[in-house]
Protein backbone atom coordinates (compact mmCIF):
# COMPACT_ATOMS: atom_id res chain seq x y z
CA UNK A 1 0.00 0.00 0.00
CA UNK A 2 1.63 3.26 1.10
CA UNK A 3 5.17 3.49 2.45
CA UNK A 4 5.75 5.07 5.84
CA UNK A 5 6.25 8.79 5.33
CA UNK A 6 5.28 10.23 8.74
CA UNK A 7 8.19 10.56 11.16
CA UNK A 8 8.57 10.93 14.93
CA UNK A 9 7.42 14.42 15.94
CA UNK A 10 4.94 14.57 13.05
CA UNK A 11 3.42 11.27 14.18
CA UNK A 12 3.13 12.39 17.83
CA UNK A 13 1.50 15.70 16.87
CA UNK A 14 -0.99 13.96 14.57
CA UNK A 15 -2.02 11.49 17.28
CA UNK A 16 -2.36 14.16 19.99
CA UNK A 17 -4.24 16.66 17.81
CA UNK A 18 -6.49 13.96 16.37
CA UNK A 19 -7.33 12.61 19.82
CA UNK A 20 -8.07 16.10 21.17
CA UNK A 21 -10.39 16.87 18.26
CA UNK A 22 -12.26 13.60 18.75
CA UNK A 23 -12.63 14.29 22.47
CA UNK A 24 -14.01 17.72 21.59
CA UNK A 25 -16.53 16.11 19.24
CA UNK A 26 -17.59 13.65 21.93
CA UNK A 27 -18.05 16.54 24.36
CA UNK A 28 -20.36 18.29 21.91
CA UNK A 29 -18.17 21.13 20.67
CA UNK A 30 -19.14 20.49 17.06
CA UNK A 31 -19.62 17.69 14.58
CA UNK A 32 -16.77 19.10 12.44
CA UNK A 33 -14.29 18.01 15.12
CA UNK A 34 -14.68 14.44 13.87
CA UNK A 35 -12.09 15.47 11.28
CA UNK A 36 -9.65 14.48 14.05
CA UNK A 37 -10.05 10.89 12.84
CA UNK A 38 -7.86 11.70 9.83
CA UNK A 39 -4.71 12.87 11.68
CA UNK A 40 -5.21 10.16 14.33
CA UNK A 41 -5.34 7.36 11.76
CA UNK A 42 -2.47 8.73 9.65
CA UNK A 43 -0.37 9.13 12.80
CA UNK A 44 -1.12 5.61 14.02
CA UNK A 45 -0.46 4.06 10.61
CA UNK A 46 2.64 6.19 9.97
CA UNK A 47 1.57 7.03 6.46
CA UNK A 48 -0.21 9.99 4.89
CA UNK A 49 -1.68 9.66 1.38
CA UNK A 50 -1.45 13.43 0.84
CA UNK A 51 2.28 13.34 1.71
CA UNK A 52 2.68 10.59 -0.92
CA UNK A 53 0.97 12.69 -3.58
CA UNK A 54 3.06 15.77 -2.70
CA UNK A 55 6.32 13.83 -2.31
CA UNK A 56 6.77 14.81 1.35
CA UNK A 57 8.50 12.48 3.81
CA UNK A 58 9.18 13.31 7.47
CA UNK A 59 10.69 9.91 8.32
CA UNK A 60 14.41 9.88 9.05
CA UNK A 61 16.61 8.66 6.21
CA UNK A 62 17.45 4.94 6.31
CA UNK A 63 21.13 4.06 5.91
Amino acid sequence: MFANNVGGLDKILRIVIGALLIVGALMGYGWWMWIGVVPLVTGLLGTCPLYSILGVNTCPMKK
